[in-house]
C-alpha cells in the first residue's frame, strides 16, 4: 500500500539524514565492523570477521533496504562462545579501577556518537527521534550511575563468568547495550544476539566504540533456531540475560532447568490501567498521550484499560480528546524550519507486525467487540508514493471477547482495549487476565482501593495514579507469574545477577528452585 501525498509540500529528508550518509559516517567509525559495501561483519575471536550468509534488512520507515545481517552457522557460534569465555578469564583478573575506566572509556565514545545512534535507530526500528536521543542518554547515564557505586556493589563479590544476552529490537541501546557494559563492568566477559527484526547497524556501532576501549564484547547474528543451542546451553556460558516473547522465553526456560547457570528471562504480558472512583481526567489525558510513545511498541506500555462501568462515559470522552491529536508519520521528514518532527509514533517494526495487528482487530470485532476508535493516517505526514505498510494508526476497541487474541495477548502496537466492570474484585481479576506482567496503574481517587489493588495485582511495578517504567540505576526491575522467570535486576541486583556472592546466597528473582527468593517493587 502506498500513500499519495501533495506535491506541494515542501517537507523532505534532509541529506545528512538519509541512510546513505548516516551509514557513511557510521563505516567511517568502525570500517572493519561495518563493510563499504553494507555487509555488517560479526566480532568473535576478539575481532570482526567477514562470517555468515548475509542477509538483508529493511526499514520499518519506508520499506528501504538497509544493511545485511550476518548469519552465523550453529558451529560458528559454538566457536565464538568457546572463545568468548577464554577471553573471560583475562578479563577477570582485570582490576576494578582498569575495567572502569575502560567503560567510562566506552561510554564517553558512545555519547559522542549520541545524534548518529539516534538517526540510525530511526532507520532501523522506526523510533522517532527525541525518543530515539532518550536510549542514547538513557544507555550513558544508566551506566555512569553504575560507575559511581560499583564499588559497594562488588564488595564480597567476584565476577560470575561469559553473560550471553538474546534481547528484542525495540531497545538494543538502553536495554542491551546498557546490561552488556555493566555486566564487563562487573567482571565478565560478554556475548550477545544481534536482534533480527531491527537494530542491527545501531548496536554494531556501539558494540564497536566498546570493543576499542577495551572491553571484551562479542556480537554474533544469527536465527534463533541456529544459535540458541550455543549461547543458551553451551557449557561455557554461566548467565543468560533474555528479552522477548512467551513462547521463545518458555522454550528456554525449560531448557534451562535442569542446568546449573544463572538466568533473566524478561517476558511480555498485557499490562493494565485500571479505572475506578477516579475524578482527575486532566492527568489521565497526561497518561493516555505518553502511553503512546514509540507506538506501544514496549514492554512496559499499557494496553487494557479496566474501567468502573458509571465511569465509563467520562474516561471515553477523556479519551476520545487524546486520540485524535496523536502524530503518525515519517519519522524523518523534515518542517521547514530543518528540524526532524516530533511525532508520538512512526511505523511499526515491520509491515508483518501491522498485518497481524488488523488481523487480531478483525477477529475481536468478527466476535462482538465494539470499533470506539478507528485512527486514519494523515498523507501529509508521509512522502508521496511512499511505502506506508509499516504503519497503523491508533486504534480502541470496547469488551474484546475471551479467546480473542486481543484480551489474553499482549498487542505490541497502537491498539487499546476496554473492558468494563462493577466490582473492584471485577477489577483486579480483569487487570490480571495474563496472569503476570511487569507494570500495572491504578487511577483512583480512594487510597483503600489502591492498596488492595497493590496487594493482589500480578504486575511487579504497580502505580497509584502514575505510569510505572521498567526503570534504571537504584530501580530494581523483575515480572510476576508469566512475565519473568530467573533472577531480578535493576540497581544492586544486575550486579547481583552477573557475580558470585557468599556461599549459599539467595538471588531476588522468579526461580523454580526452593532456595531462591522473590521480590517485588513497592508501589511508588
Amino acid at each position: 500500500m502506498t500513500h499519495s501525498a501533495p506535491t506541494r509540500t515542501a517537507r523532505r529528508i534532509p541529506e545528512a539524514s538519509t541512510w546513505a550518509a548516516l551509514y557513511a559516517r557510521a563505516q567511517a567509525l568502525a570500517p572493519d565492523a561495518l563493510g563499504a559495501d553494507g555487509h555488517v561483519r560479526n566480532l568473535t575471536h576478539g575481532r570482526w570477521q567477514a562470517t555468515g550468509e548475509p542477509r538483508r534488512t529493511v526499514s520499518p520507515v519506508d520499506g528501504a533496504a538497509l544493511a545485511s545481517l550476518p548469519m552465523l552457522s550453529a558451529a560458528d557460534a559454538r566457536a565464538a562462545v568457546e572463545a568468548a569465555a577464554q577471553e573471560h578469564a583475562t578479563w577477570s583478573t582485570v582490576p576494578l579501577d582498569e575495567r572502569r575506566a575502560r567503560v567510562a572509556d566506552a561510554v564517553n565514545r558512545i555519547e559522542a556518537q549520541r545524534d548518529l545512534l539516534a538517526q540510525l535507530l530511526i532507520w532501523e526500528i522506526g523510533k522517532p527521534y527525541r525518543q530515539a536521543l532518550t536510549s542514547v542518554d538513557r544507555t550513558v547515564s544508566g551506566v555512569r550511575w553504575y560507575l559511581e557505586h560499583i564499588d559497594e556493589m562488588l564488595t564480597g563479590r567476584a565476577p560470575l563468568g561469559l553473560i550471553s544476552n538474546i534481547a528484542s529490537w525495540n531497545y538494543p541501546l538502553s536495554v542491551l547495550v546498557h546490561a552488556m557494559l555493566v555486566q564487563a563492568l562487573a567482571g565478565n566477559a560478554v556475548i550477545a544476539k544481534t536482534p533480527t527484526d531491527g537494530g542491527l547497524v545501531a548496536l554494531t556501532l556501539a558494540v564497536a566504540l566498546a570493543r576499542e576501549a577495551g572491553l571484551p564484547f562479542s556480537l554474533v547474528s544469527g536465527s534463533g533456531a541456529q544459535l540458541s543451542e550455543a549461547l543458551v546451553r553451551h557449557p561455557d556460558v554461566a548467565a543468560l540475560a533474555y528479552v522477548g516473547g512467551k513462547s521463545n522465553g518458555r522454550d528456554i526456560a525449560a531448557a534451562l532447568v535442569d542446568r546449573s547457570k544463572r538466568y533473566m528471562l524478561e517476558m511480555e504480558g498485557v499490562n493494565a490501567y485500571g479505572v475506578w472512583d477516579f475524578s482527575d481526567w486532566a492527568l489521565l489525558e497526561q497518561h493516555l498521550k505518553k502511553g503512546y510513545e514509540y507506538g506501544k511498541q514496549r514492554c512496559t506500555a499499557y494496553a487494557r484499560f479496566v474501567v468502573q462501568r458509571a465511569l465509563f462515559p467520562q474516561f471515553l470522552e477523556t479519551y476520545l480528546r487524546v486520540a485524535p491529536t496523536l502524530t503518525v508519520g515519517h519519522p524523518l521528514l523534515a518542517t521547514e524550519d530543518g528540524q526532524l518532527p516530533d511525532v508520538d509514533f512512526g511505523p511499526l517494526i515491520n509491515a508483518q507486525k501491522v498485518e497481524e495487528l488488523q488481523a487480531r482487530i478483525e477477529e475481536a470485532t468478527t466476535r462482538g467487540a465494539v470499533p470506539i476508535y478507528a485512527g486514519t493516517l494523515d498523507p501529509a505526514n508521509f512522502l508521496p508514493g511512499q511505502d506506508v505498510r509499516a504503519y497503523i494508526a491508533p486504534t480502541a476497541l470496547l469488551a474484546p471477547p475471551r479467546g480473542t487474541a486481543l484480551y489474553h495477548a499482549e498487542p505490541f502496537g497502537p491498539v487499546d482495549t476496554f473492558v468494563l466492570v462493577d466490582s473492584v474484585d471485577d477489577l483486579i481479576t480483569e487487570m490480571n487476565v495474563s496472569n503476570g506482567n511487569l507494570v500495572a496503574t491504578i487511577a483512583t481517587d480512594d487510597a483503600r482501593v489502591a492498596d488492595e489493588v497493590f496487594a493482589r495485582s500480578r504486575a511487579y511495578k504497580v502505580g497509584h495514579n502514575v505510569l510505572r517504567s521498567r526503570g534504571d540505576r537504584e530501580e530494581t526491575f523483575g515480572g510476576l507469574g508469566e512475565s519473568w522467570t530467573g533472577a531480578f535486576v535493576g540497581g544492586a541486583l544486575l550486579v547481583q545477577a552477573v557475580t558470585v556472592g557468599q556461599p549459599g546466597e539467595r538471588l531476588a528473582g522468579n526461580f523454580p528452585e526452593y532456595s531462591l527468593l522473590p521480590g517485588r517493587a513497592r508501589r511508588p
